[in-house]
């Protein structure tokens, strides 16, 4: 018979571009120059340009120039200031031309490095107050530096006063110890970070040598980050050069393409050097995550797939709402064809399993494969999303959300909390209301179940990592100790976060949540501050991109932060429900992991997702109606088989990607077809099975602290942190192992009265048509039922029992069956 195993899942980062058709122009990059200063320079490049889409970087036969040499000259592709003035700079490349502006001002004023802007880039370039080298938490070797410079203050007292000042030499700069270690001069365990002849080398030189100025409060910061090109559309083994723009808040801008750190997000893609010189490696869509002074941006760059795809290929494809229409636009500027539309069975088994969590019964499957009328699809969709298996499996994938876990909570508790979940789902409460109240709650435990969010979690760093993780999709943790090194939040921001919660207490605090009745009663106090530890006083609290409460205000101050979470105004929010919803349906969020929505985490389609967010919305966040859109679409409705040319797509959706039933879901598959409903029991404090539980389905089940070697083995969530990372849909050898010969098919199998028992009364042909149709929502293909029919017609009766129960086993462990497709 057919013992198929398990395949691997798979994930993939890329960004979106637009599409071109135009005959290509030049552009010269930064099409505004400004220098400011007489060290400052500008690296300019020049880009073919159609459509107002970036193309590749033009390199060959290129000459640049500039209208005044006594404002400004170009060497080497660096525009230089000279005086006081303006020019236009020109460039000129296989009979076409650009220009940009070059405005150079303070030429004649004195200029002196600053520590603030200058020696902290040159620092964290080199990786000085790097995790590994002197950013670590102790330093190394006696100095330490804060990490990635998120504390510039610290940073000058360390360098400066610490040890004696020995690091410095005012006198001698040369002799300093911050410059002969790094240059290898005297021993050091970094190695050679400096090049004596280096730029990096000169601004801590010259830094010390004009008395090393500390840090001003006056001092220029800087307030945006600027990456050229943005979006640019290349091709295999191109390389483009990024040009880093510091926007500072007196208005000068400064190009730090030379310090700033780049990582790539796709290396399959595109791969970037230490000064930002991307290269091309392969098809589809890459992004450059660029790091200066403490903030972020993102370039994007597109290779479409050396594919011939004619454009009739996406005319003709159905546009049944927004989503086709995006993806189809993403599709073809990647030349990806999409796949064929699925077949009424697979849509039927899809569909029920990932709005419902169970599959259709023989009756259901038997209808709708009959039915000839166009909309029935569309009826089918509507009837799923208001069935009451619906209500079970959204309950059971916001209590992984909530972390619903009879490890954490007492009965009593535990009940309250699932019971108002479940209510919320099935009156379809809006998702921002669902939060609002989550966030809000206050009460008795066990009169009101929103309260146990606060039972779980005491802490205001611990509320406020769980808020922004839970319903922004925001990892805002590493910012607890520094700046976040891949996202903007910064270590103020994050205490201002936490401090919201500050005054959040409950009768009952403390002790093991695991002795007593589990009640407690939350309430908001009216004083109370959370320190900040590297400034030893309170942050003023403040939502991470809301407007700030004050000290003196005694209101419940979640309440400010709950109205500015779900406020649409709020793109995180949004932006995250929509990803876990989409997610849930392709397998692949449009962001991928759905919790991790970084910006140096980009979507695979940012208009699509944009376009998404925007329709939650719209639709007051019933999230019903883009589960709609997102049933009724034509990019769901697509074949799991690729056809040539979308073989290697992972993320952009022109099909359908086949992905393992949760564990959930899979027993309670195994239960269905093969008539044994599961039992289960808890699990006590020591590990051992406890209570029998009612729950009929593993879907209705309202703790994950179970006693179930399966859905253990196929990745149920312990629902202890908060984060999707729990649930597992990797496969294993244990997966594998025990689907062929563990207890669980083989005891539901061999039970007494089950399908199997009812398969020996009938006939041979109506028992097989009858289990593909409830398995796989198909009937046998004529080699599948010409062989089992050929073994079961030579079966003795007093084996048919036991030869039925391997071809329901055959068909319960195929690959078709554990994965919907």
């Amino acid at each position: 018979m057919w013992r198929n195993s398990l395949v691997a899942s798979w994930a993939l980062i890329a960004l979106p571009i637009l599409s071109f058709g135009a005959e290509p122009n030049l552009v010269l990059l930064p099409k505004t120059i400004s220098l400011s200063s007489p060290e400052a320079r500008q690296t300019l490049i020049v880009q073919q340009q159609a459509d107002d889409q970036i193309l590749q970087q033009v390199r060959s036969e290129l000459k640049l120039t500039s209208s005044d040499e006594k404002v400004v000259r170009v060497v080497d592709g660096v525009a230089i200031p000279v005086g006081n003035g303006k020019a236009t700079i020109t460039a000129e490349a296989n009979g076409k031309t650009a220009t940009a502006d070059a405005i150079v001002s303070q030429i004649d004023k004195p200029f002196q490095w600053s520590f603030r802007n200058h020696v902290e880039s040159v620092l964290s370039k080199q990786g000085c107050n790097g995790g590994a080298c002197h950013g670590a938490r102790a330093g190394q070797k006696g100095f330490r530096l804060t990490l990635f410079g998120f504390d510039v203050d610290a940073d000058y007292t360390y360098l400066t006063r610490q040890a004696v000042g020995r690091r410095i030499v005012p006198s001698d700069p040369g002799r300093s110890l911050i410059l002969t270690k790094p240059t290898g001069l005297l021993p050091h365990k970094g190695g050679v970070k400096l090049d004596p002849a280096s730029l990096e080398y000169r601004v801590i030189a010259e830094w010390i040598a004009a008395g090393t100025p500390g840090p001003r409060d006056d001092d220029p910061q800087i307030s945006k980050l600027e990456v050229l090109p943005k979006n640019s559309q290349q091709t295999v083994g191109t390389e483009q050069q990024l040009v880093v723009l510091a926007h500072f808040n007196d208005g000068h801008v400064e190009d730090v393409t030379r310090w700033s750190k780049y990582v790539s997000t796709n290396s399959s893609v595109a791969s970037v050097g230490e000064h930002g010189k991307v290269k091309i490696t392969g098809s589809g869509e890459g992004a450059v995550s660029v790091w200066y002074l403490n903030l972020t941006e993102m370039a994007y760059v597109s290779s479409p797939y050396p594919n011939q795809v004619a454009p009739a290929t996406y005319a003709r494809e159905d546009r049944n709402n927004f989503i086709d229409e995006l993806v189809l636009e993403k599709l073809q500027s990647l030349r990806i064809p999409p796949s064929a539309r699925c077949d009424d069975a697979t849509f039927l088994r899809r569909a029920y399993l990932d709005t419902i969590g169970t599959l259709p019964t023989l009756v259901e499957t038997q209808a709708f494969l009959s039915d000839a009328s166009s909309d029935k699809r569309e009826k089918l969709i509507d009837h799923l999303l208001g069935r009451p298996e619906f209500v079970d499996y959204w309950t059971n994938k916001w209590g992984d959300l909530l972390l619903l876990s009879g490890e954490r909570l007492r009965p009593k508790a535990l009940e309250t909390y699932h019971n108002w979940i479940r209510k919320n789902v099935a009156e379809n409460k809006p998702w921002d209301k669902f939060v609002y109240e989550i966030v809000t709650a206050t009460g008795s435990t066990h009169e009101n179940g929103a309260a146990n969010f606060y039972a779980l979690h005491q802490d205001p760093e611990v509320m406020a990592e769980t808020v922004s993780q839970a319903f922004m999709g925001l990892s805002i943790n590493c910012a607890k100790c520094h700046n976040h090194p891949l996202e903007k939040w910064t270590n103020d921001q994050y205490y201002g976060m936490a401090n919201m919660f500050s005054r959040v207490r409950a009768k009952g605090w403390g002790g093991d949540f695991r002795n007593g009745d589990g009640m407690r009663v939350v309430y908001s106090d009216t004083q109370g501050e959370l320190l900040q530890p590297s400034r030893g006083q309170p942050q003023q609290p403040r939502p991470l991109d809301g407007a700030a409460v004050a000290f003196n205000d005694s209101a419940d101050r979640r309440i400010k932060l709950a109205e500015w979470l779900v406020s649409p105004q709020n793109p995180y929010f949004t932006r995250a429900i929509a990803n876990r919803v989409w997610a849930n349906f392709f397998g692949v969020g449009l962001v991928e992991r759905v919790d991790d929505l970084r910006a140096s985490n980009p979507a695979s389609n940012e208009v699509l997702l944009s376009a998404t967010a925007e329709y939650v919305k719209e639709n007051q966040y019933d999230l019903k109606q883009l589960m709609r859109a997102i049933l009724q679409s034509s990019t769901y409705q697509r074949s799991s088989q690729p056809v040539t040319g979308n073989e290697a797509d992972e993320r952009f959706y022109s099909r359908y990607y086949p992905k393992r039933l949760k564990a959930e879901v899979l027993l309670d598959a195994l239960s269905q077809v093969s008539g044994t409903p599961s039992q289960f029991r808890t699990m006590k404090p020591d590990g051992k099975p406890g209570d029998a539980v009612s729950a009929k389905r593993a879907l209705q089940l309202p703790d994950s602290f179970i006693d179930s070697y399966f859905l253990k083995t196929f990745g149920r969530p312990d629902r202890l942190i908060t984060c999707d990372c729990e649930r597992s849909d990797e496969p294993s050898m244990t997966q594998v192992f025990h689907m062929l010969n563990g207890e669980t098919i083989n005891n539901k199998l061999k039970a007494k009265e089950n399908a199997v028992a009812q398969a020996v009364e009938q006939d041979n042909a109506q028992v097989l048509d009858q289990l593909f149709l409830t398995a796989l929502c198909r009937l046998p293909t004529p080699a599948e039922k010409e062989r089992t029919l050929k073994e079961l017609a030579e079966t003795p009766a007093d084996e048919r029992r036991a030869v039925l129960e391997d071809v329901y086993w055959s068909v319960l462990t195929c690959r078709e069956f554990v994965f919907n497709h």
